[in-house]
């Protein structure tokens, strides 16, 4: 039992370390933020699968996915030099909200039904959620650092009342690192909005 909880400890702190430097390059738009994204999702699938959380063990079986997808298409547009922030309009977001939302209850009402998930809806939430914001980081979308701070807030309960202390303090940092990069994105959308006005016309 003690070598299970201190494995379990170890793989917690492993993830943590690389989750950690996968936001922060994300942050300053580096493109090995992946590399770590794929490591850190990869090791929390066990602590998730251990704790019973089974939508957050299958969301980051998805985030390692989407780690590949968002490498390669990160240094296919960096070849190019075209990989800008980019915005989404109001509505966009209000069907996002909506779709995302009935989504997450059928998800959640079915795994409350047939497993021994805890924490099914919030579960089912936050996942879905993240799934959305994963798109939005790939594709560098600037208001998924807002969805980001919504779910990480969220996902503090959750974890702290799985006993994934580790992983809770960790999401906690997330929330104010999501200020960051929303305000560093904001940055770059502003320089390149900037950039276009002040371009040559031919």
């Amino acid at each position: 039992m003690q070598g299970e909880v201190s494995t379990v400890l170890l793989v917690e702190i492993l993830a943590t370390a690389a989750n950690l430097l996968f936001v922060v390059l994300l942050i300053r738009e580096n493109i090995l933020c992946w590399a770590f994204g794929i490591a850190g999702s990869l090791l929390s699938v066990y602590l998730f699968i251990d704790a019973r959380l089974y939508s957050e063990a299958f969301l980051y079986v998805f985030y390692a996915a989407m780690g590949c997808w968002g490498w390669m298409r990160w240094h296919r547009h960096t070849e190019t030099d075209a990989n800008p922030v980019t915005t989404w309009p109001a509505v966009f977001h209000w069907w996002a909200v909506l779709l995302g939302s009935l989504v997450a209850l059928s998800l959640g009402y079915t795994v409350q039904y047939y497993s021994d998930a805890e924490r099914p809806l919030i579960d089912a939430f936050t996942t879905l959620f993240s799934i959305l914001a994963t798109y939005m980081e790939i594709t560098k979308v600037l208001e998924g650092w807002i969805y980001w701070l919504v779910i990480n807030l969220a996902s503090v309960w959750l974890y702290h009342d799985r006993s994934l202390d580790i992983y809770a303090a960790l999401i906690g940092l997330y929330s104010v690192l999501s200020i960051w990069g929303f305000l560093s994105w904001r940055k770059t959308y502003q320089s390149q909005l900037e950039a276009t006005a002040n371009a040559p016309e031919f």
